[in-house]
């Protein structure tokens, strides 16, 4: 009779039916409005572009782990949902090689090198994206609208030409998606749809995009672009770019993100305002990408700070 090794750990013992794959399959079906819309608005370049991110993240994986000697893991589909959210952050035009280097990246240099899933301290996506941009500038910010005219976003004119005021806008394509972006980030739409069926399928606790999205507003609000108290125009703000792809499916991330309450809502008041110092105040019109990896850093020092005392001892113990 064949014996059973068992892991044995310190009570309680809770039993719980959650597993990865299930975790990631809800994930990809609350990601699945916003990529029907983006392949719906910029067609089939598009859709080769997730495809070819999503293909290259599983390839990374499986020959980093064959070639290391490990398990072969990427039936958890944990390097499906790096790759989707990865293509989500690329504009839809980009060449087929621009998915394909930064997936390896993600996978290979921020996740597989630093212990697999679980073990990265930044968020693969977010990384990749980083450094795409700095490497390939150009491509990565080729945006081009739903009709096929190449423009810049709603973020890239208002950095760049005073004369534009958020009035101007079209809010319907900002809710919808029907504007110049990366594929995932646009339709505001679908990403608050999926961020809320993450929600209440409990993959994702509540604080960190309310605090995110709370605080970017207020901050938004008080260090306005032009003054301090002169951010009158937050319902722009808030659709525009891809604070709520970040809020929703980024910060959110389990390895990356602080595992208490009040950890979380430090986590997205953090994000909310460094995002908005970015924004507003620097170099880029966007800055939720740096906004999340800056916080990342900082996750495992809220940890320590904002655990729960332990029941039964004091303060000092």
């Amino acid at each position: 009779m064949k014996l059973q090794m068992l892991t044995v750990s310190s009570p309680p013992h809770i039993y719980g039916t959650d597993t990865i794959v299930g975790r990631m399959r809800d994930v990809l079906i609350a990601l699945s409005p916003a990529g029907a819309l983006g392949i719906y608005y910029y067609g089939i370049s598009a859709f080769f572009t997730i495809a070819i991110s999503i293909l290259s993240a599983l390839l990374a994986e499986f020959l980093f782990q064959k070639i290391a000697g490990k398990k072969v893991t990427i039936n958890d589909c944990s390097a499906v949902i790096t790759g989707l959210l990865l293509a989500f952050n690329l504009p839809p035009e980009v060449p087929f090689w621009i998915p394909v280097v930064g997936s390896f990246f993600a996978i290979i240099a921020v996740k597989q090198l630093f212990g697999g899933l679980g073990s990265n301290f930044v968020n693969p996506a977010l990384a990749a994206r980083a450094f795409l941009l700095a490497s390939f500038p150009v491509h990565m910010t080729n945006w081009t609208l739903p009709d096929a005219v190449t423009s810049a976003t709603y973020l890239g004119i208002l950095k760049d030409d005073p004369a534009f005021v958020p009035q101007m806008a079209d809010y319907s394509a900002l809710l919808f998606g029907k504007i110049g972006g990366c594929i995932g980030e646009t339709s505001a739409v679908a990403l608050i749809i999926g961020g809320l069926y993450l929600i209440h399928r409990n993959v994702i606790n509540w604080r960190i995009p309310a605090f995110y999205i709370g605080s970017f507003a207020v901050f938004g609000f008080i260090l306005g672009r032009e003054a301090f108290f002169s951010g009158d125009a937050l319902l722009f703000e808030v659709l525009s770019g891809s604070l709520m792809l970040g809020a929703f499916f980024m910060a959110t991330d389990y390895a990356t993100s602080p595992i208490t309450p009040n950890g979380k809502i430090i986590m997205g008041i953090g994000c909310g305002f460094l995002t908005v110092v970015i924004r507003f105040h620097g170099a880029y019109p966007e800055g939720v990408s740096y906004a999340i990896l800056i916080m990342n850093l900082f996750v495992p020092l809220i940890d320590k700070y904002v655990r729960p005392r332990v029941y039964g001892r004091g303060k000092k113990a």
